[in-house]
């Protein structure tokens, strides 16, 4: 069986965003109604500008104790955000997201068209082991080489 890519992947088709003027409260309400864990911020037509997921939410926001209605996405957004396209393996995605630390990953087809974003949860325990794997070599040889 064939390694899916991360655009046959996705459990949701359709574009969360919001534009980079909206509130950090709007974002929150973006996410709980179409039950994900990421909103894209794009100027408009489709200008992918950042990203702004739960935990951003959590430690930009709550922790710090600022005003979600308050608070521009734009000042808590994670900036010009690694995206992949949509015929990267899934196994590559989560090895991407493993090393860098993060959960959700934008997928971004030909002429920067923002097609929908890659989650942790939309990767099978199987792609999640080659990834997991992939990266504990990519230890070995960092450690090898000095």
């Amino acid at each position: 069986m064939s390694e899916r890519t991360v655009f046959q992947s996705m459990s949701q088709r359709h574009v969360v965003s919001l534009g980079p003027q909206a509130s950090v409260w709007d974002a929150a309400c973006t996410m709980t109604k179409a039950n994900c864990g990421s909103v894209l911020i794009v100027e408009q037509p489709s200008t992918l500008l950042g990203i702004v997921t739960e935990r951003d939410l959590m430690t930009r926001v709550l922790a710090k104790a600022l005003s979600p209605e308050k608070t521009s996405v734009s000042d808590i957004m994670t900036r010009n955000p690694h995206c992949v396209a949509p015929e990267t393996l899934v196994s590559d995605a989560v090895l991407i997201m493993i090393e860098r630390g993060f959960r959700h990953l934008p997928i971004v087809g030909p002429n920067a068209k923002i097609l929908g974003v890659f989650s942790v949860r939309d990767a099978m325990p199987r792609e999640i082991g080659n990834a997991v794997s992939l990266a504990e070599f990519h230890e070995q040889v960092n450690d090898a080489l000095g």
